[in-house]
C-alpha cells in the first residue's frame, strides 16, 4: 500500500505551513530518510525526510501556498507497487503518525544551494519568489507583489524590512530581485596587511547551504576534520532558530573541491569568497574543532564581517592530539572498523545515532574523499602533533569570543582551553566528550542564538 507524506506539524501553534521547495520531483526514487521538501513557518525553515522508500508519485503539495496541517502532499509507492489515482491512495494508504526534520544524512542528498531568483513576470504569481513568511503577509495585506521587491535576506530572501521599506516608498517601482550572486561585499582593505580574496562574483569555491532561513545575523558554520555540512543538523533538532543559518563544506570535505590547502591561511580565504559570494554580511563565525581554527585564522583576518566568534572544542590551541584516532577514522572503511573510532567523540555513546554512523561510513567509502583527507591530516596534524597555534590570533582579536569544550573531550585535551586570555569566555560542559554541539545541543544552540542576537 502506499505511504501518505503529511505536511507535519513542526511547531506547537503551527496550522498551515508552505513547502517552500521540493527537492524532488514526480516519478522519483527515493529512500527512507532522503530529503523530500522545505517548508516554512512562521518562525523558520525546515527540512523533511522521505518516512518510506519507493516512488514519490502523486505530488499534490504545491509550492508556495499554505496547506493545512496533516494534509497529504504526496504518495510513496514500493517498487513495483501500481500507482492508483489520488483518491484510490487516500483510502488504502499506510498511515504515517509523524514525519520528522531530516536528520543527518550524506551531503549528497543536500542540494549545495537554494534555488536563484528568476526576473520578475507580471504575469506569473509571486509565490515562487523567496520570502519570509510574515513578509508574504505584509505584502499581501498592502497590495505588494513580492516580484517587486528587492529582497535583502539569505539567496535574496524578502525579509519583513523589505516589505515595510516598500510599504513606506512614495512611489515604489517594480525591480528585478537582487540576485546576491551578483553582489560582492568587502569591507575596506584598510588595515589589512594580507590581501582579501580577489574572486569573480557567485564564485563561491566551497560547497554550502542554508540550513535555516531567517531574520537578523547570520550563522556560519564551519565543521571538524572529517565531517561535513551536515554533521550540524542534529543541534538544530534542539530548538527553533530564528536566525539564517549557513554551513560551509572545508576543503576535501563533503561536496567541497577535493584540495589539501598549504595552510589555515588558504583555507580562511576561500571561507571569505565564499561568504562574499553569498553577501552575507556581518556574521557569527561559529568553529568545531579544525573548523575552529579555520574561523578564528578568518576572524584575525579582517577581510570577512565577523562580529562575534565561537570556537566548539577547537584546535590549535596546544600540540596534543589524538593522533590514533585520526589515523583509524581515515583507514576505517566497515561500520565495525569505523564505531569503535566515532565513539572517542562522544562522552555518551548514546547520542551516536544510526543515521550519523551511517552518513560517515557513505563518507568513509568514497576513496577520494578520505585520500584527501589522509592528506590534510598529514599536512595539519603531522606526526600526531598540532602544528599550527591560534592562541596569538584570538589574543588580537577585538570581538566577543566563547569557547566551548566537553570535560571529557578524549580527541583534544580540555585542558588546552586554558590559559586564554581574560575577555573570552568559556563554557565547559561536564560528562561531554569532543562533539559539545551533539551532546549538550541545547545549550550550545542557547549560547549561539544569543551571541548572533548581540
Amino acid at each position: 500500500m502506499p505511504v501518505e507524506v503529511i505536511l507535519p506539524k513542526v511547531d506547537m501553534d503551527m496550522a498551515t505551513g508552505r513547502i517552500s521547495r521540493w527537492y524532488v520531483g514526480e516519478g522519483a526514487t527515493v529512500k527512507k530518510g532522503d530529503l523530500l521538501f522545505e517548508i516554512e513557518t512562521d518562525k523558520a525553515a525546515m527540512e523533511i525526510d522521505a518516512p518510506a522508500s519507493g516512488t514519490i508519485r502523486d505530488i499534490s503539495g504545491k509550492e508556495g501556498i499554505d496547506i493545512p496541517v496533516g494534509e497529504a502532499v504526496a504518495w510513496i509507492y514500493a517498487e513495483g507497487e501500481a500507482a492508483k489515482p489520488a483518491k484510490d491512495a487516500v483510502a488504502d494508504a499506510t498511515p504515517v503518525q509523524e514525519v520528522v526534520p531530516a536528520a543527518l544524512a550524506p551531503v549528497a542528498a543536500v542540494p549545495a544551494a537554494l534555488p536563484e531568483l528568476a526576473p520578475a513576470n507580471p504575469g506569473k504569481p509571486s509565490n515562487g519568489t523567496r520570502a519570509t513568511p510574515l513578509a508574504r503577509r505584509l505584502a499581501a495585506a498592502a497590495g505588494l507583489q513580492l516580484d517587486a521587491i528587492a529582497g535583502s535576506g539569505p539567496k535574496g530572501r524578502i525579509m519583513r524590512k523589505d516589505v515595510e521599506t516598500a510599504i513606506a516608498a512614495p512611489a515604489p517601482a517594480a525591480t528585478i530581485p537582487v540576485n546576491p550572486a551578483s553582489i560582492v561585499s568587502r569591507p575596506s582593505a584598510s588595515s589589512q596587511p594580507r590581501p582579501a580574496p580577489q574572486r569573480s562574483a557567485g564564485a563561491a569555491p566551497l560547497n554550502f547551504a542554508w540550513l535555516r532561513q531567517g531574520e537578523g545575523r547570520p550563522i556560519v558554520l564551519i565543521h571538524g576534520f572529517g565531517a561535513d555540512l551536515n554533521s550540524w543538523r542534529p543541534m538544530l533538532a534542539a530548538g527553533p532558530v530564528d536566525a539564517p543559518l549557513l554551513a560551509l563544506d572545508l576543503p576535501g570535505h563533503g561536496g567541497s573541491p577535493r584540495d589539501t590547502p598549504v595552510d589555515l591561511d588558504a583555507i580562511a580565504c576561500d571561507v571569505e569568497a565564499t561568504l562574499a559570494a553569498l553577501d552575507v554580511g556581518p556574521a557569527l563565525l561559529v568553529g568545531h574543532s579544525f573548523g575552529g581554527a579555520v574561523a578564528a585564522t578568518v576572524a584575525a583576518r579582517g577581510h570577512a564581517d565577523v562580529r562575534a566568534l565561537a570556537l566548539i572544542a577547537p584546535a590549535g590551541l596546544g600540540p596534543e592530539i589524538n593522533g590514533a584516532f585520526l589515523q583509524g577514522f581515515v583507514r576505517a572503511k566497515s561500520e565495525a572498523s569505523l564505531t569503535p573510532w566515532l565513539r572517542l567523540l562522544v562522552a555518551d555513546e548514546a547520542v551516536l545515532s544510526k543515521p550519523f554512523v551511517n552518513a560517515t561510513l557513505a563518507q568513509a567509502a568514497d576513496t577520494e574523499l578520505r585520500a584527501a583527507q589522509a592528506e590534510i591530516s598529514d599536512r595539519f596534524f603531522a606526526d600526531g602533533t598540532q602544528t599550527f597555534d591560534i592562541r596569538g590570533l584570538l589574543a588580537a582579536l577585538r570581538m566577543p569570543v566563547r569557547v566551548i569544550v566537553g570535560a571529557n573531550d578524549r580527541i583534544i585535551p580540555t585542558s588546552q582551553s586554558l590559559g586564554l586570555p581574560g575577555e573570552v569566555a568559556r563554557h565547559v560542559f561536564a560528562a561531554t566528550g569532543h562533539m559539545p554541539q551533539v551532546e549538550r545541543r541545547e545549550q550550545v544552540l542557547k549560547i549561539l542564538l544569543e551571541m548572533a542576537r548581540v
